[in-house]
């Protein structure tokens, strides 16, 4: 589901920021962004989202807003840059474009120049996790306001499909009747004027009375659309449920 969260707080004597932002995916696919301080932190980052989240894909973006104090060097990744350059005067030679590669772009291009601070520590989960917190509560509040909205949406139409099945019900009858004689008109015309066995015939019409008969399927129906509204009324995740009972209804009325 949608999902979208910030924090600020305060790390390693900076002040750190971190984005949550998820969309709906079958499974827990997590991405993160984080500044090296934080690398050591993806694991523990993992596993509190999966018991948070549960599902989605969620990209988890961190950086500073005040860096932490300590100096930095900038390293220069020279055969990167190396590659970048041969690459974009390939793709000129090939395409036959003007311009020469800018250094801008170049430097802008991941790899190509990196911070390595000195002095400054990897920021310990305890300082993280309350900002992670506040973040991925934000998240859920925004996942509430959406699920909610979708389960409104899904009871008006549980309601729709159980109001045409008792219509379907009713009609059944009728339909049964107009059916048995379809049948013995087709077979009064067919004879044209030879006897009939009447033995066949009320074999055949007692097949034809089994296939027109709905009233397993009208059962199985309703018991999938009370199904549903007690997944709807759980607490927690309950997509993966509503999408197999989704199917299921699907599979009742094609056969209706």
């Amino acid at each position: 589901m949608t999902g979208f969260g910030t924090a600020d707080g305060s790390a390693l004597g900076g002040r750190l920021r971190i984005e949550i932002r998820t969309v709906n995916h079958r499974y827990y696919n997590p991405q993160f962004r984080l500044p090296f301080e934080l690398s050591g932190m993806e694991g523990p980052l993992r596993d509190r989202l999966r018991q948070l989240l549960d599902r989605g894909h969620v990209a988890v973006t961190a950086r500073w807003l005040e860096p932490p104090p300590g100096e930095g060097t900038v390293l220069v990744d020279l055969a990167r840059a190396r590659q970048l350059v041969a690459a974009l005067r390939e793709l000129k030679r090939k395409l036959k474009l003007k311009g020469e590669p800018d250094l801008a772009f170049v430097a802008r291009q991941p790899d190509v120049l990196t911070i390595q601070a000195n002095g400054v520590d990897a920021v310990a989960w305890g300082e993280l996790a309350p900002i992670v917190e506040q973040a991925a509560g934000e998240v859920l509040q925004m996942r509430a306001r959406e699920g909610q909205a979708l389960a409104t949406d899904l009871a008006r139409r549980l309601d729709a499909i159980a109001e045409l099945a008792r219509g379907v019900e009713a009609r059944a009858p009728a339909r049964l009747g107009a059916e048995l004689e379809r049948l013995k008109k087709a077979v009064t015309e067919l004879a044209a004027g030879v006897r009939v066995d009447e033995q066949r015939l009320a074999v055949e019409i007692a097949l034809l009375a089994d296939r027109v008969d709905i009233t397993e399927e009208l059962v199985r129906l309703r018991t999938h659309v009370a199904a549903c509204r007690e997944a709807l009324a759980k607490e927690g995740a309950v997509g993966k449920q509503l999408g197999f009972l989704a199917q299921e209804v699907l599979r009742e009325v094609n056969t209706i």
